[in-house]
């Protein structure tokens, strides 16, 4: 059985379903698409997944990028696959029409994603940076930046990167040091000095150039994050004489466990003093500029996750049924011929909550996508408010949950493949490789978790949680003959238990509040999560095929396995469970 990747039916069935993709393309800004455009759309990246992408997939893990010279050569087989990305329009899915663009509702390009990134995460993870760079630039650079860069990196001649870690502040981008100093040029250049690390695609060898998105601190800028800038650092900068050196240079490669095809460099802006930066948006606002591509990128990475437990999931199925081993409890006897591992009742559990985890995780980042469409495009000011806040809280979950959990599930494709899948000539212990960067790049879990509670649930009088609310109520109450008790009592009890962390750190004890801010980032993903199998189960409502009963048997899991956990994790947060936080160094000696 050839790996799907990504389950066609439960994509399709998500974006008709559950958000409703007819409804996003009455909005005036998508009305040029219906689902006579969105299916060829979906069918030409599942093409190039399967057909191309998945196939290039494993001679670039095998065979990772090379430093020489002081230059990184990436596999020969990324220049088909850059080409065939761009061709295709994926860096260029979302974008304005009159920017050459498709104009394709966020939803609608988030799961046609996922294909790609099951596939290549590597060859798409080039694709997903560049488009995110573009992105920012035509939102917030000034024409003459637009009109230098924009046009290379949306046709891919270019490609593009996000620059922000350092190797002193790791996550801590307060603590950024990297200079940009004025010049008087005409062009209104900044000169850049400073170290980065961790830069993904921060050098290659298949586009004739690369734009850095840098945060830097012009000399005399405020302390903290309120003192960052951003800029567009080219390696090598367009003059009247063409393309020359811009005072950009690899340091270092890091050697990675995973995403192998993807590299990811240190880099050196002005050693020899001459490195020419150009402002990206207003001065000492290069944070919130960035976060536009951060919060697209933490969408993306838990597609990247999702996509990575899914094909695992579906290699898993595959396995499961064509592997004979054992023999039935009932009828042991060693006469009996061996049965396919999918008999064994544990192999079946193992396979649900890979279903479970994956399944839930993809209509999840649906719902999520479809708030940032909302947000930016309903025609209603009072929908795109609530949209907005609706997003800021799924964002961080959408992210980790996916990230966390996948990497569960994809250790699960391991166990379910035994002895083989502990083996480099099975593909399961590569996607476990893969898996584990989702919950450290783009803010680690712990930073999402601190997000998630000192932010997003108590930001604007907890408006955010005030819109997840009405959200999850309206689908409870059309929930008749669905047991929601689990659900609707989780529901209760994260309003009770937001008031109860918040008010701790109201009081003064800060840190009483934030150090269990992981188990609220859990008790919120899990409700989140069979939020998402309501949401499923109640669309194959009246169904009776296997696709349907397959789903609301996850809904079931998940409410049995899951939901049952949340008074647990709430009365551990509320009695302020203190056994780490009170832990010294000699506690672990």
């Amino acid at each position: 059985m050839t790996n799907p990747l990504i389950s066609d039916r439960l994509v399709d069935f998500i974006l008709t379903e559950v958000v409703d993709v007819d409804a996003l393309c009455r909005l005036p800004a998508f009305e040029e698409h219906s689902r006579a455009t969105i299916g060829p759309w979906l069918e030409a990246n599942r093409r190039l997944a399967r057909e191309h992408l998945f196939a290039t997939w494993r001679p670039m893990d095998v065979e990772p990028p090379t430093f020489e010279k002081g230059a990184v050569k990436t596999h020969p087989l990324m220049v088909e696959a850059w080409r065939k990305l761009v061709e295709l329009g994926v860096l260029t899915a979302t974008r304005p029409a009159h920017e050459g663009g498709q104009q394709l509702p966020l939803t609608v390009a988030t799961m046609s994603s996922a294909y790609l990134m099951a596939a290549n995460l590597s060859a798409y993870g080039f694709a997903g940076l560049s488009a995110g760079a573009a992105h920012l630039i035509e939102a917030f650079g000034s024409p003459e930046v637009r009109a230098r860069f924009l046009e290379p990196m949306a046709t891919g001649r270019w490609s593009g990167t996000m620059a922000l870690t350092e190797p002193q502040a790791g996550s801590s981008l307060a603590d950024v040091t990297t200079k940009a100093t004025r010049t008087a040029d005409d062009d209104g250049h900044f000169l850049i000095s400073g170290a980065k690390i961790f830069i993904s695609g921060g050098d290659q060898s298949f586009t004739e150039n690369i734009v850095h998105l840098v945060l830097a601190r012009i000399e005399g800028a405020p302390a903290g994050t309120k003192g960052i800038s951003l800029f567009a650092v080219p390696k090598l900068r367009p003059t009247a004489r063409g393309l020359v050196p811009n005072d950009v240079h690899v340091s270092g490669v890091i050697h990675k466990i995973g995403w192998r095809g993807l590299p990811s460099v240190a880099l050196a802006f002005g050693d020899e003093g001459d490195c020419h930066g150009y402002l990206v948006g207003p001065e000492h606002q290069g944070l919130r500029c960035m976060f536009q591509m951060m919060n697209e990128a933490r969408i993306m990475v838990g597609v990247n996750a999702a996509a990575t437990a899914s094909v695992a999931f579906h290699e898993s199925v595959a396995w499961a049924q064509e592997r004979r081993q054992g023999r039935p409890l009932s009828n042991a006897t060693p006469s009996q011929p061996q049965v396919a591992l999918i008999e064994h009742a544990d192999v079946r559990r193992m396979l649900m909550r890979q279903k479970a985890i994956v399944e839930g995780s993809l209509c999840l980042l649906a719902v999520t996508a479809r708030s940032a469409d909302l947000s930016a495009h309903a025609v209603d000011p009072a929908a795109r408010e609530r949209a907005k806040w609706l997003l800021d809280l799924l964002t961080p979950v959408a992210k980790s949950f996916p990230a966390e959990k996948g990497f569960e599930a994809n250790a699960l494709a391991v166990q379910i493949h035994g002895g083989y899948g502990y083996t480099t000539e099975y593909p399961p212990e590569a996607w476990l490789r893969e898996q584990k960067l989702n919950s450290i790049h783009e803010g680690t879990t712990t930073i999402h978790s601190l997000d998630l509670l000192g932010r997003k649930a108590i930001a604007g009088a907890g408006a955010a949680l005030q819109a997840l609310q009405e959200e999850l109520e309206g689908d409870l109450a059309r929930a008749d003959g669905l047991d929601v008790t689990a659900l609707r009592s989780g529901l209760d009890r994260l309003i009770s238990l937001t008031s109860t962390l918040g008010a701790r750190g109201a009081s003064g004890d800060v840190e009483g509040m934030m150090s269990h801010s992981a188990d609220y980032l859990d008790f919120v993903s899990t409700l989140i999560i069979g939020w998402m199998w309501l949401k499923l189960s109640l669309a194959t409502k009246n169904a009776t095929d296997d696709f349907a009963k397959g789903l609301r048997a996850a809904e079931q899991y998940w409410r049995v396995t899951e939901l049952s956990r949340l008074p647990a994790i709430a009365e551990r947060c509320e009695s302020n469970e203190r056994s780490y936080l009170d832990a010294t160094i000699g506690y672990f000696r």
